[in-house]
């Protein structure tokens, strides 16, 4: 039999889990440039959806919006609030975000509508050396054919 040494300290993810996101179509706005320009604005930082997510409170918890723009996942804004506001079916959800604009890798998405959990595959984020290497068009074309 041998001496199994087991460590009273459990793994950094056990006890920090990893937060929930949501991911959301930009509708109207097609490069993350025009996104963080409008981010500063009070009222470009309350989205407005229909239905409140149930998991609201992991997703408070460090989690983030990331936008798809074009096709893919390129950045993202942390979620500071998510509230209903109204009752019955009158009722709407306001999600607050963070002002500062966070580019990630480019990542492919479908069209989906509203929004959606995001918990699996979300993509690093990028420093600004990397974020401002490649135009935008490119990267994605470079991520599809799976050479980045």
């Amino acid at each position: 039999m041998t001496d199994r040494v087991v460590s009273p300290i459990a793994p950094r993810d056990y006890l920090h889990p990893m937060p929930l996101h949501m991911i959301k179509l930009c509708v109207g706005v097609t490069e993350v440039e025009t996104l963080e320009a409008n981010a500063a604005r009070s009222d470009w930082r309350i989205v407005h959806t229909r239905m409140t997510p149930k998991r609201a409170a992991e997703i408070e918890d460090g989690g983030s919006l990331y936008w798809v723009m074009k096709g893919s996942v390129t950045c993202r804004q942390r979620i500071l609030e998510i509230t209903t506001v109204g009752e019955g079916k009158a009722s709407r959800c306001e999600i607050r975000l963070d002002s500062q604009v966070i580019r990630t890798a480019p990542l492919a998405r479908r069209p989906f509508q509203g929004w959606r959990y995001f918990d699996k595959d979300v993509p690093p984020d990028l420093s600004v050396a990397e974020a401002t290497d490649l135009p935008d068009d490119l990267a994605r074309e470079l991520r599809e054919l799976g050479a980045w």
